[in-house]
């Protein structure tokens, strides 16, 4: 543990009428504990006691808890002292702890101390803040699972399977009479294999805890009055966007916050995508196309007969952006049905935005790609998938140095082994094995006072 001091932070401050908690920890948390109650307190108990002044006039009456080292959530002596939730009564009481002996809190600093005293790992401590910023129902329960060490646990099983493969190439590099057989070895095989595929299925699920921490962010695009403002009004069940007949009617975009049966999405309404237009519309389509190359997902709106030719325009103007074609207007021609077609091509849904049919269709799909549905989701962040995304390239590096060895095309077993100890670092700054100075200083900093 490297910092020594006691700090103290306003952990909950709800308002007036509420509750509030200061919490200190450090060494001098147990002194503070016993001048603020006047007795040695008894752990884990709440004292019902008087709260004062260094000149003994009344600060308030609260509860104070005592938990005595490693038995607390930063693994030092930790003090906890209720009281009734003004702020200004709160900062007072702040200010008699650090008269006392302590020092405000830096932003996220418990969980820091929690994290360098071993009782959290980096992805749990940063599931605490994923926590805190929930958005949905889905991303409260995503984010108690990757607290509860549901994604620790799913690395812990990459690392295994990675020591595994490394001490079988290691071998091979102490015996170098015998590392053509080593390598080719269908343990080691197998062992990269699965490897491969894990590390293939933990990306995808990290992916799907980013959207359901983060949203899913969705934009609406298609070439004018094919129904995109409609359909965010469907979507969302109310006149969000205006809606006339007149083309360009939409210069800027409109974002709108929903929630699908727990999971958040950010839907975008965009100016519709020509080459005229005047100036005021150009530069609503210069939007439009930003939005678009920034987005989770493109929802482009069109209808039978046009589709083919505006989801061509759309892919070369966006080609990396996950792209749902939405067949608008089905209730004008003949024989409309609602359906998901995905046989040949990119998904496409028919509806009609103004009659709502196949509204639900589209509504179900949006939700399983936010990530909802699934009952083992677990919160995560960009910087998980950069490192997964990392580890599996250097994965499939050392896989092919292993493939170019069986195959007698000079594979290398010092590539193979540099590969994997680069994999074996890019998992290790998941749970902070070898986490810098400046990664745990950017994590904790987002991290709330007293947090």
């Amino acid at each position: 543990m490297r910092a020594a001091d006691t700090i103290a932070a306003v952990a909950t401050a709800p308002g007036a009428g509420g509750v509030g908690i200061v919490r200190v920890s450090g060494a001098q948390a147990g002194t503070i504990a016993q001048v603020l109650l006047g007795r040695t307190p008894r752990p884990r108990h709440a004292h019902y006691t008087t709260l004062r002044e260094a000149d003994g006039a009344l600060l308030d009456r609260g509860l104070l808890l005592w938990f005595p080292a490693p038995h607390s959530y930063t693994g030092e002596d930790v003090l906890e002292l209720h009281a009734h939730g003004s702020p200004i009564l709160l900062d007072l009481l702040l200010r008699r702890v650090c008269a006392l002996g302590a020092r405000p809190a830096r932003a996220g600093e418990f969980s820091e101390r929690a994290y360098l005293n071993g009782k959290l790992d980096l992805m749990q401590a940063e599931a605490i803040a994923e926590l805190i910023a929930a958005g949905s129902d889905a991303a409260v329960r995503a984010a108690q699972r990757a607290l509860a060490g549901v994604f620790s646990a799913r690395v812990g099983e990459l690392q295994a399977l990675l020591t595994r493969a490394r001490a079988h190439i290691e071998a091979a590099l102490d015996f170098p009479d015998e590392d053509l057989e080593l390598m080719a070895d269908p343990a080691l095989l197998a062992t990269l294999a699965e490897l491969r595929a894990q590390v293939g299925v933990v990306l995808l699920e990290a992916q799907r805890g980013v959207r359901l921490a983060q949203g899913l962010s969705v934009v609406l695009i298609g070439r004018p009055n094919t129904g995109k403002s409609s359909l965010l009004n469907a979507l969302a069940g109310e006149d969000r966007a205006i809606v006339t007949a007149v083309p360009g009617t939409t210069r800027d975009v409109l974002r709108v916050d929903l929630q699908f049966d727990g999971v958040r999405l950010e839907l975008a309404d965009t100016a519709g995508l020509r080459d005229a237009g005047d100036a005021i519309e150009r530069e609503g389509m210069r939007r439009a196309e930003a939005a678009l190359l920034s987005a989770d997902l493109a929802l482009l709106v069109s209808d039978v007969a046009h589709w083919t030719d505006d989801y061509a325009d759309a892919r070369a103007r966006a080609p990396d952006t996950d792209m749902l074609v939405v067949l608008n207007k089905i209730d004008l021609i003949a024989q409309p049905a609602a359906r998901i077609e995905d046989v040949a091509g990119p998904v496409r849904i028919a509806l009609s935005a103004r009659s709502g049919s196949g509204i639900d269709l589209l509504r179900h799909e949006l939700h399983r790609r936010a990530g909802g549905g699934a009952d083992n989701a677990y919160s995560a962040r960009t910087r998980h998938v950069l490192a997964l995304q990392r580890a599996a390239a250097e994965i499939d590096a050392a896989n092919l140095e292993v493939q170019h060895a069986v195959n007698r095309h000079g594979g290398l077993a010092e590539l193979a082994a540099e590969a994997l100890r680069r994999a074996q670092q890019a998992l290790d700054e998941l749970t902070g094995a070898h986490g810098s100075e400046e990664l745990l200083g950017a994590i904790f900093s987002s991290f709330c006072i007293g947090k």
